[in-house]
């Protein structure tokens, strides 16, 4: 929509029909532009609409403008319908019907009674409303195009807004609910359920949010709207899916953690048998080494032999409610629990491992010390010393030691190493100690 000149001079017969044909066009784009708007999807549905909020204000000045709108296009017609007629008259206008024309279309003919904007209570165009005290308004056709320019552009923005919101909202979170209807029936299965587990709480929660943000959007659409910045064009901006796009991403979660407790469905019962018999073989160890220290007792003398504990039943207990929760399809409660009882039942078994290898150690430490003599006998008689007097009494000594019942270990220890020692000597070493625990070959002697 142009502008129309400041009022001049009188206009000639040429500049009228100019002006004329310019304002016709005007006149049929700003019809087009108004029944546009009238015809609005996002305008009908604000008008059959239960607003609230800052949407419910926005539309009751909206509506007050596009009322407004109406109003002045009319007076404008009007205006353009007698110029329209009086150059009509005469092919070659009289001074008279120029001087006329000249005032119609340069001056302020238009004159809008102001309980019209009062009534609609619009904006004026310095701020505020019209208020009753305004008799009237008169407005050149260009101002009244300027004005007419200002008021569709607020009211299409509003209009704009409120339908693209309602456009993709109400849509997005209807799909939402529908995916989480199916998950909750899902979570239901499996036992997620609210107070039961805190992915039921948050279906619980999402549900609520949901339900509120599509009341709000239905009924204040503007209120999830953002303008877009440095942006004047109607309808700049897009809708703010913040909540919505929260609640989307909990929901992800809660699927994420149901598809962990089908996962647990799924495998339970072999995770439960592999548990079993972790802890049966737990128990065998356990066994083993609770013969294994009887042993030890009878065998070895003057040594500290660490009590063997019995078998884990806080475990066993707990591996029993986990096959009560799989019978009742507690999947929920089975995840955490197996998950834990794996881990107890691996360090169970490997403290069992422990306590047979500490048992045993005496008879680990005897059975060193044996093949140690048996050694250093080989090692004698590769030489032709095995007849040796000393020789055979301190290995007979040690030998008694080691294959009598209960041993004394210390004292078998210090008989091996006297043995070892007057072989040394024997061969021409050193007379040095070797140290317990290494092997023949690696001793102080002669080179075989």
């Amino acid at each position: 929509m142009a502008d129309t000149d400041p009022a001049g001079p009188v206009m000639d017969r040429d500049e009228v029909d100019r002006a004329l044909a310019r304002l016709g066009q005007e006149h049929e784009a700003i019809e087009t532009s108004l029944l546009a708007l009238q015809d609005h999807a996002g305008r009908r549905l604000l008008e059959g609409a239960r607003l609230t909020g800052v949407t419910a204000e926005r539309w009751t000045s909206t509506e007050a403008a596009i009322t407004l709108l109406w109003t002045y296009f009319d007076a404008y017609t009007d205006v353009l319908r007698r110029a329209r007629d009086i150059r009509a008259r005469r092919r070659w206008s009289s001074r008279e019907d120029l001087v006329e024309l000249t005032e119609l279309l340069r001056g302020e003919p238009v004159t809008v009674a102001g309980s019209a904007a009062a009534t609609a209570g619009a904006p004026t165009p310095h701020g505020g409303q019209a208020g009753p005290g305004v008799l009237s308004e008169r407005w050149s056709l260009s101002a009244l195009v300027d004005r007419m320019n200002e008021l569709y552009a607020s009211s299409l923005d509003m209009v704009v807004a409120a339908d693209a919101v309602w456009s993709a909202l109400p849509a997005r979170i209807d799909l939402l609910s529908a995916e989480l209807r199916r998950t909750s029936t899902l979570a239901h299965s499996v036992g997620v359920r609210p107070g039961e587990h805190p992915a039921g709480d948050d279906l619980e929660r999402i549900t609520r949010t949901l339900k509120k943000l599509r009341e709000q959007v239905v009924s204040d659409p503007l209120a999830y709207w953002k303008p877009a910045e440095g942006s004047s064009a109607p309808g700049g901006g897009k809708p703010d899916t913040t909540v919505y796009d929260r609640e989307a991403r909990a929901l992800e979660d809660v699927r994420r953690e149901i598809d962990a407790v089908l996962a647990v469905r799924q495998d339970a019962e072999k995770r439960i048998v592999r548990l079993r018999d972790v802890l049966s073989r737990a128990d065998r160890t356990l066994a083993e080494a609770r013969t294994a220290r009887g042993e030890v007792l009878a065998k070895i003398a003057a040594t500290e032999v660490p009590v063997v504990s019995g078998p884990p039943t806080a475990l066993q207990e707990q591996l029993s409610t986990a096959a009560e929760y799989r019978r009742h399809a507690q999947w929920h409660r089975l995840s955490p629990l197996l998950e834990s009882l794996e881990q107890k039942a691996e360090d169970e078994l490997l403290r069992a491992r422990e306590s047979l290898t500490a048992v045993t150690a005496p008879l680990a430490v005897r059975a060193e010390l044996r093949g140690r003599l048996d050694a250093y006998r080989a090692k004698v008689s590769r030489h032709g010393l095995a007849e040796d007097p000393l020789l055979v009494e301190r290995y007979e000594k040690a030998r008694r030691m080691l294959w009598s019942a209960p041993c004394d270990l210390r004292a078998a220890e210090q008989a091996v190493l006297r043995y070892q020692q007057a072989v040394a000597e024997l061969l021409g070493a050193a007379p040095g100690v070797p140290g317990q625990g290494a092997r023949p070959d690696e001793r102080r002697g002669p080179a075989t």
